[in-house]
Protein backbone atom coordinates (compact mmCIF):
# COMPACT_ATOMS: atom_id res chain seq x y z
CA UNK A 1 0.00 0.00 0.00
CA UNK A 2 1.34 3.43 -0.95
CA UNK A 3 0.67 5.62 2.07
CA UNK A 4 1.41 8.90 0.25
CA UNK A 5 0.07 8.17 -3.21
CA UNK A 6 0.08 11.32 -5.38
CA UNK A 7 0.97 13.59 -2.45
CA UNK A 8 3.39 16.45 -3.15
CA UNK A 9 6.14 16.75 -0.54
CA UNK A 10 8.98 19.19 0.05
CA UNK A 11 11.91 17.96 2.16
CA UNK A 12 14.65 20.37 3.23
CA UNK A 13 18.09 18.93 3.93
CA UNK A 14 17.09 16.10 1.63
CA UNK A 15 20.43 15.25 0.04
CA UNK A 16 21.89 12.99 2.73
CA UNK A 17 21.31 11.26 6.04
CA UNK A 18 17.85 11.44 7.58
CA UNK A 19 16.58 13.82 4.89
CA UNK A 20 17.65 11.56 2.02
CA UNK A 21 16.17 8.51 3.75
CA UNK A 22 12.90 10.42 4.20
CA UNK A 23 12.82 11.46 0.54
CA UNK A 24 13.36 7.86 -0.49
CA UNK A 25 10.70 6.56 1.92
CA UNK A 26 8.17 9.10 0.60
CA UNK A 27 8.94 8.14 -3.01
CA UNK A 28 8.54 4.46 -2.19
CA UNK A 29 5.09 5.32 -0.89
CA UNK A 30 3.89 7.14 -3.99
CA UNK A 31 4.73 10.76 -3.23
CA UNK A 32 6.11 13.34 -5.64
CA UNK A 33 9.07 14.92 -3.86
CA UNK A 34 11.04 18.13 -4.20
CA UNK A 35 14.22 17.94 -2.12
CA UNK A 36 16.16 20.99 -1.00
CA UNK A 37 19.93 20.95 -0.51
CA UNK A 38 22.60 23.48 0.36
CA UNK A 39 24.41 23.27 -2.99
CA UNK A 40 23.42 22.38 -6.55
CA UNK A 41 26.20 19.77 -6.61
CA UNK A 42 24.76 17.81 -3.70
CA UNK A 43 21.22 18.17 -5.06
CA UNK A 44 22.27 16.77 -8.43
CA UNK A 45 24.12 13.88 -6.77
CA UNK A 46 21.09 12.94 -4.65
CA UNK A 47 18.73 13.14 -7.62
CA UNK A 48 21.04 10.97 -9.75
CA UNK A 49 21.20 8.34 -7.01
CA UNK A 50 17.43 8.26 -6.59
CA UNK A 51 16.77 8.12 -10.33
CA UNK A 52 19.27 5.30 -10.69
CA UNK A 53 17.40 3.33 -8.05
CA UNK A 54 13.99 3.91 -9.65
CA UNK A 55 13.66 5.97 -12.86
CA UNK A 56 9.88 6.12 -12.35
CA UNK A 57 10.12 8.13 -9.15
CA UNK A 58 8.91 11.74 -9.50
CA UNK A 59 11.66 13.65 -7.73
CA UNK A 60 13.27 17.03 -8.37
CA UNK A 61 15.43 19.41 -6.38
CA UNK A 62 16.47 22.96 -5.63
CA UNK A 63 18.96 24.79 -3.42
CA UNK A 64 17.43 28.03 -2.10
CA UNK A 65 19.13 29.79 0.79
CA UNK A 66 16.87 28.65 3.62
CA UNK A 67 17.88 31.63 5.74
CA UNK A 68 16.58 33.98 3.05
CA UNK A 69 12.81 34.24 3.42
CA UNK A 70 12.29 35.69 -0.05
CA UNK A 71 14.34 32.92 -1.73
CA UNK A 72 12.37 30.22 0.07
CA UNK A 73 9.03 31.85 -0.72
CA UNK A 74 9.93 32.07 -4.39
CA UNK A 75 10.85 28.38 -4.49
CA UNK A 76 7.68 27.33 -2.65
CA UNK A 77 5.62 29.35 -5.13
CA UNK A 78 7.39 27.63 -8.04
CA UNK A 79 6.50 24.25 -6.59
CA UNK A 80 2.88 25.32 -6.15
CA UNK A 81 2.78 26.46 -9.78
CA UNK A 82 4.37 23.22 -11.02
CA UNK A 83 2.26 20.75 -9.03
CA UNK A 84 -0.83 22.75 -8.09
CA UNK A 85 -0.45 21.94 -4.39
CA UNK A 86 1.93 21.11 -1.55
CA UNK A 87 0.65 18.41 0.79
CA UNK A 88 3.69 17.84 3.02
CA UNK A 89 6.56 20.04 4.20
CA UNK A 90 9.44 18.43 6.10
CA UNK A 91 11.74 20.98 7.74
CA UNK A 92 14.78 18.77 8.18
CA UNK A 93 17.76 21.00 7.32
CA UNK A 94 19.86 22.03 10.28
CA UNK A 95 23.30 22.04 11.89
CA UNK A 96 24.51 20.51 15.14
CA UNK A 97 26.93 22.16 17.53
CA UNK A 98 29.23 21.14 20.38
CA UNK A 99 31.04 24.41 21.11
CA UNK A 100 31.96 24.82 24.82
CA UNK A 101 30.35 27.83 26.43
CA UNK A 102 33.75 29.47 27.01
CA UNK A 103 34.40 29.40 23.27
CA UNK A 104 31.00 30.60 22.09
CA UNK A 105 30.63 33.71 19.99
CA UNK A 106 27.40 35.53 19.30
CA UNK A 107 28.02 34.86 15.61
CA UNK A 108 28.13 31.08 16.16
CA UNK A 109 25.01 31.15 18.31
CA UNK A 110 23.17 33.18 15.67
CA UNK A 111 24.33 30.81 12.91
CA UNK A 112 22.80 27.80 14.64
CA UNK A 113 19.56 29.61 15.43
CA UNK A 114 19.27 31.00 11.89
CA UNK A 115 19.32 27.60 10.21
CA UNK A 116 17.63 25.54 12.91
CA UNK A 117 14.82 27.97 13.77
CA UNK A 118 14.51 30.91 11.37
CA UNK A 119 14.82 28.68 8.31
CA UNK A 120 11.95 26.55 9.61
CA UNK A 121 9.73 29.61 9.77
CA UNK A 122 10.89 30.71 6.33
CA UNK A 123 9.57 27.43 4.95
CA UNK A 124 6.41 27.35 7.06
CA UNK A 125 5.03 30.78 6.22
CA UNK A 126 4.63 30.48 2.43
CA UNK A 127 3.66 26.81 2.69
CA UNK A 128 0.88 27.56 5.16
CA UNK A 129 -0.62 29.96 2.63
CA UNK A 130 -0.68 27.18 0.03
CA UNK A 131 -2.11 24.64 2.47
CA UNK A 132 -4.86 26.98 3.67
CA UNK A 133 -5.89 27.60 0.07
CA UNK A 134 -6.08 23.89 -0.74
CA UNK A 135 -7.86 22.94 2.50
CA UNK A 136 -5.15 21.22 4.51
CA UNK A 137 -1.71 19.70 4.70
CA UNK A 138 1.03 18.35 6.95
CA UNK A 139 4.06 20.16 8.35
CA UNK A 140 6.80 18.07 9.97
CA UNK A 141 9.88 19.37 11.78
CA UNK A 142 13.10 17.68 12.82
CA UNK A 143 13.71 18.20 16.52
CA UNK A 144 16.21 16.22 18.62
CA UNK A 145 16.53 14.10 21.71
CA UNK A 146 18.56 16.94 23.24
CA UNK A 147 15.57 19.27 23.05
CA UNK A 148 14.17 17.18 25.88
CA UNK A 149 17.27 16.44 27.98
CA UNK A 150 19.89 18.97 26.87
CA UNK A 151 23.55 18.19 26.21
CA UNK A 152 26.97 19.07 27.68
CA UNK A 153 28.27 21.81 25.39
CA UNK A 154 26.88 23.32 22.24
CA UNK A 155 23.97 24.98 24.04
CA UNK A 156 22.70 26.64 20.86
CA UNK A 157 21.72 23.27 19.42
CA UNK A 158 19.32 22.08 22.18
CA UNK A 159 18.05 25.65 22.52
CA UNK A 160 17.24 25.74 18.82
CA UNK A 161 15.55 22.36 18.89
CA UNK A 162 13.48 23.32 21.94
CA UNK A 163 12.39 26.34 19.90
CA UNK A 164 11.38 23.92 17.12
CA UNK A 165 9.25 22.06 19.67
CA UNK A 166 7.58 25.32 20.66
CA UNK A 167 6.88 26.17 17.04
CA UNK A 168 5.43 22.71 16.52
CA UNK A 169 3.08 22.83 19.50
CA UNK A 170 1.92 26.37 18.78
CA UNK A 171 1.46 25.94 15.02
CA UNK A 172 -0.54 22.76 15.62
CA UNK A 173 -2.99 24.70 17.78
CA UNK A 174 -3.19 27.66 15.41
CA UNK A 175 -3.47 25.68 12.18
CA UNK A 176 -5.68 22.83 13.34
CA UNK A 177 -8.87 24.66 12.29
CA UNK A 178 -7.46 24.80 8.75
CA UNK A 179 -6.92 21.01 8.65
CA UNK A 180 -3.15 21.45 8.81
CA UNK A 181 -1.39 18.99 11.11
CA UNK A 182 1.99 19.94 12.61
CA UNK A 183 4.29 17.43 14.31
CA UNK A 184 7.99 16.88 14.93
CA UNK A 185 10.32 13.90 15.13
CA UNK A 186 13.05 13.97 17.80
CA UNK A 187 15.81 11.56 16.76
CA UNK A 188 18.37 10.16 19.14
CA UNK A 189 21.87 9.12 18.08
CA UNK A 190 21.53 8.14 14.44
CA UNK A 191 24.04 6.49 12.11
CA UNK A 192 24.81 9.44 9.89
CA UNK A 193 28.13 9.76 8.04
CA UNK A 194 29.63 11.63 10.99
CA UNK A 195 28.60 9.01 13.56
CA UNK A 196 29.64 6.11 11.32
CA UNK A 197 33.16 7.56 11.13
CA UNK A 198 33.64 7.49 14.91
CA UNK A 199 35.99 4.84 16.35
CA UNK A 200 34.57 1.82 18.15
CA UNK A 201 35.78 3.05 21.54
CA UNK A 202 33.51 6.08 21.10
CA UNK A 203 30.57 4.22 19.55
CA UNK A 204 30.33 1.37 22.07
CA UNK A 205 29.65 3.52 25.16
CA UNK A 206 26.88 5.23 23.15
CA UNK A 207 25.31 1.87 22.37
CA UNK A 208 25.59 0.77 26.00
CA UNK A 209 23.62 3.87 27.06
CA UNK A 210 20.72 3.09 24.72
CA UNK A 211 18.12 0.67 26.14
CA UNK A 212 17.57 -0.90 22.70
CA UNK A 213 21.35 -1.45 22.49
CA UNK A 214 21.82 -0.08 19.00
CA UNK A 215 22.29 3.25 17.27
CA UNK A 216 19.35 4.40 15.19
CA UNK A 217 19.36 4.12 11.41
CA UNK A 218 18.26 6.95 9.15
CA UNK A 219 15.43 4.69 8.00
CA UNK A 220 14.12 4.50 11.59
CA UNK A 221 13.64 8.25 11.54
CA UNK A 222 12.25 8.22 7.99
CA UNK A 223 9.63 5.66 9.07
CA UNK A 224 8.46 8.08 11.77
CA UNK A 225 8.15 10.89 9.23
CA UNK A 226 6.22 8.57 6.91
CA UNK A 227 3.75 7.69 9.64
CA UNK A 228 3.19 11.32 10.63
CA UNK A 229 2.84 12.41 6.99
CA UNK A 230 0.27 9.73 6.19
CA UNK A 231 -3.42 9.40 6.97
CA UNK A 232 -2.48 6.80 9.59
CA UNK A 233 -1.76 9.86 11.75
CA UNK A 234 -4.88 11.78 10.69
CA UNK A 235 -5.74 12.68 14.31
CA UNK A 236 -2.16 13.25 15.48
CA UNK A 237 -0.98 16.85 15.72
CA UNK A 238 1.13 18.86 18.15
CA UNK A 239 3.31 15.84 18.98
CA UNK A 240 7.09 15.56 19.39
CA UNK A 241 7.70 11.91 18.50
CA UNK A 242 10.89 10.62 20.11
CA UNK A 243 12.77 8.05 18.05
CA UNK A 244 15.81 7.42 20.23
CA UNK A 245 15.63 3.92 21.67
CA UNK A 246 14.57 5.50 25.03
CA UNK A 247 18.05 7.02 25.49
CA UNK A 248 16.48 10.33 26.58
CA UNK A 249 15.54 8.76 29.92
Amino acid sequence: MELLKDKVAVVTGGTRGIGYATVKKFLENGAKVVLFGSRQETVDKALASLKEENPAWEVSGACPDLCNAQAVTEEINKIKEAFGRIDILVNNAGISDSTPIDSYTSERFDQVMQLNVNAVMNGVMPTVAVMKEQGGGVILNTSSMVSICGQPGGVAYPASKYAVNGLTWSLARELGPFNIRVNAVAPGITKTDMVAALPDEVIQPMINAIPLRRIGESEDIANAFLYLASDLASYVTGEILSVDGAMRT
